[in-house]
């Protein structure tokens, strides 16, 4: 119990720095492209993940085991990452968040077709009660909806793709080839644009963009403690505080407030997810366990997944957080 306890406040940590990196990501949205952030995001990433191919020690070649699936996994990352990047540049941190939590019932529909998971009635419930918290959060045919809130479903949906795809390929590829990919996927797409919304960045703005790259990391590090302490159904629900952050955050930085639609709707999206990862974890109601083997954040390919983290560095967990069977 003690160590369950540890690994929730150690999940608690790992996504308030999420959240802080979030909050650089919407700061520095103020005056930059999200091409050009996400460029020199993964370019300062990439002596890190350096450092951890090259401490992998196995032998093997960065060629795919599953050529077509990680291809679309880059893609989707690379997706996934601009809009995450464009929506918390231009909506409220909570409300991004708020979108961007539906992205457990999109994983549970994803999961019947691609991972052969049978939904039941409760789950199946629960992801319509989770999408109707979405239509209120979007509240269609407001003048308020945007390109914004079609960016944050996008990086719910995309984020959803690739988080499936590694649930389901993931075991069976290097992970140097999980970490590598989407990170030379970004580079090669913002490379295109970067030319044509580039603006010189200020020492301090480089200077931000390069912590917030790290944080990324550091908060993967510490994912994976958290898993380690704790088994995954105390730690997964932990990443639903990001809202709290964000709106910590929102209020100190931006003079953001969440309005009462925002919050009913969260609130119905949360309850959703939670019941989700709680019915997953029932003895005999999830064969793949979708949503709670897997980590619930935009896949933006600036940062690495904790599951590749994990393996690269050769760490057990006492729960898997992306789609190994404990112990397997």
């Amino acid at each position: 119990m003690a160590q369950n306890g540890k690994g929730a406040l150690l999940s608690l940590l790992a996504f308030g720095i999420y959240a802080t990196s979030d909050a650089l990501v919407k700061q520095l949205g103020e005056d930059y492209s999200p091409f050009q952030l996400i460029f020199f995001s993964t370019l300062f990433s990439f002596p890190l993940a350096m450092g951890m191919v090259m401490s992998d020690s196995r032998p093997g070649t960065l060629r795919p085991v599953h050529p077509g699936w990680i291809a679309l996994r880059s893609a989707s990352t690379v997706i996934c990452g601009l809009s995450a990047f464009y929506a918390f540049s231009v909506l409220p941190l909570a409300q991004v968040y708020a979108l961007a939590f539906a992205q457990p019932l999109l994983i549970t529909l994803l999961a019947i077709p691609v991972l052969g998971e049978k939904v039941g009635l409760r789950r199946a419930l629960a992801v319509v009660a989770g999408l109707a918290g979405v239509m209120v959060v979007l509240r269609p045919g407001s003048a308020e909806l945007g390109l914004g809130h079609l960016a944050a479903l996008s990086a719910a949906v995309f984020g959803a793709v690739a988080s499936i795809i590694v649930r389901k390929v993931g075991s069976e590829e290097r992970p140097v080839v999980l970490l590598l990919y989407p990170m030379f996927a970004n580079l090669a797409v913002t490379s295109l644009v970067l030319p044509s919304v580039y603006i010189p960045l200020e020492a301090e703005h480089l200077g931000l963009i390069a912590i917030q790259a790290c944080l990324g990391w550091v908060a993967g590090v510490v994912i994976i403690a958290a898993y380690k302490a704790g088994v995954a159904v105390v730690v997964a629900p932990m990443q639903y505080v990001q809202i709290l952050f964000a709106a910590f955050y929102g209020y100190l930085l931006f003079g953001e407030t969440i309005d009462g639609t925002t919050a009913i709707g969260a609130g119905i999206i949360i309850a959703s997810g939670l019941y989700i990862v709680l019915r997953e974890d029932t003895p005999g109601a999830s064969a793949n366990q979708p949503v709670l083997s897997t980590r619930m954040r935009p896949e933006t390919g600036t940062a690495p997944r904790p599951y590749a983290l994990q393996r690269i560095l050769g760490l057990r967990t006492r729960g898997d957080f992306r789609g190994l069977a404990p112990g397997e």
